[in-house]
């Protein structure tokens, strides 16, 4: 089931467990059961921005909240409450290039594999359809 775009802020924020000035995922521009498109226009005062750049560690976040949205919709769906979910390992984590303040990415996940609350991914980030980190991770709901 492929679903609209969902481009406001708010909307978005409402289907994730973090909250500002954490969020780092603004809009969805895809789903469907297994795979997920989501975006993050950066700005300066996000903080893992730093002399205008957007940091590894925010750009890792940003993936991860990329499946954390995912989950977020299914239960959105099935009008329930989304859970907390934790970074439970990543695989590995191949960064080419940071993006700068007032860039927007975008983040695909595919869905691997999903059971009892461990969701393995992979996640594809790019930055005007260039490719600039990549990398495989699992995340684990909290009970």
């Amino acid at each position: 089931m492929m679903t609209k775009p969902i481009l406001d802020k708010e909307a978005v924020e409402n289907l994730l467990p973090q909250k500002f000035p954490f969020v780092m995922v603004d809009k969805m521009f895809s789903f469907d059961e297994s795979s997920l498109v989501a975006g993050l226009k950066i700005q300066s005062e996000n903080i893992f921005s730093e002399n205008g750049i957007f940091l590894e560690a925010g750009l890792i976040e940003h993936m991860a909240q990329s499946v954390a949205l995912h989950t977020g919709y299914v239960f959105f769906l099935k009008q329930e409450k989304a859970p907390t979910g934790y970074i439970g390992s990543i695989k590995q984590i191949d960064i080419k290039k940071l993006p700068n303040v007032n860039d927007e990415i975008q983040s695909t996940i595919t869905i691997i594999q999903e059971f009892a609350g461990i969701t393995l991914v992979d996640i594809v980030t790019t930055l005007n359809n260039e490719e600039i980190a990549n990398g495989q991770m699992k995340t684990v709901l909290a009970k």
